[in-house]
């Protein structure tokens, strides 16, 4: 059993890197299961023997195809939908009722929404209202990454996936069929009896009938 000194860097680095965006961690999490399920995918057709090699020549790098649209198409949905919240209560389009009411007290209601001003820089916040602010600007966070994860992986990617593995699938098939049969080619010279007296003499005969006169 590790002891909790051994994982603490771990637990350290995870706290440096993602205390403040858990959105972040949402999506590298989620990209990393991606990979580990396709490589897992992947090392299973390799392995399995019911499986034809000429099969496994397109069915890996079709699957591998697979999981880069996977993995493409869930970064930039869940990136997507993840910089437009943060974007917006960045800004201050979005925003709880508490900094609402602060910022209309300093008179800088009206700049929310403009992409120059940042709330956290620019209202000079009190303490209370910033830590609040920061909670709130991470749930904002976590469920906009949710919602992109949601849209990516249950809509956006099985769509993607399914068109474009079609195209592929049918490209896939005509090579393994033009593979397939392409005749095999000849090694072996033609095969021809050897003639014995038989052939000549059935030769003779027919060329010299019996109806046909002698002739000296």
């Amino acid at each position: 059993m590790l002891k909790p000194s051994v994982l603490q860097p771990i637990n350290d680095w995870i706290a440096k890197h993602y205390e403040n965006s858990p959105g972040k961690m949402l999506i590298h999490t989620g990209i990393v299961g991606w990979v580990m399920s396709s490589a897992a995918q992947v090392f299973a057709i390799g392995i399995n023997d019911t499986i034809p090699k000429k099969q496994k020549v397109f069915l890996i790098p079709q699957e591998i195809a697979d999981a880069a649209v996977n993995i493409l198409s869930f970064y930039a949905i869940t990136q997507s939908c993840k910089s437009l919240a943060s974007t917006l209560v960045r800004t201050g389009k979005l925003i709880p009722k508490c900094v609402a009411n602060e910022l209309k007290a300093k008179n800088l209601l009206d700049k929310c929404g403009d992409l120059g001003f940042n709330v956290l820089k620019n209202a000079d916040l009190s303490a209370d209202v910033a830590k609040k602010f920061k909670a709130f600007s991470n749930g904002i966070d976590f469920s906009a990454t949710t919602l992109g994860a949601i849209l990516s992986c249950n809509i956006v990617t099985p769509l993607a996936r399914n068109y474009i593995a079609a195209k592929r699938q049918q490209a896939s098939i005509a090579k393994l069929d033009a593979v397939e049969n392409v005749p095999a080619k000849v090694t072996e010279k033609p095969f021809f009896a050897r003639p014995t007296m038989v052939d000549f003499q059935g030769a003779r005969f027919s060329t010299y009938g019996s109806g046909s006169g002698l002739k000296v």
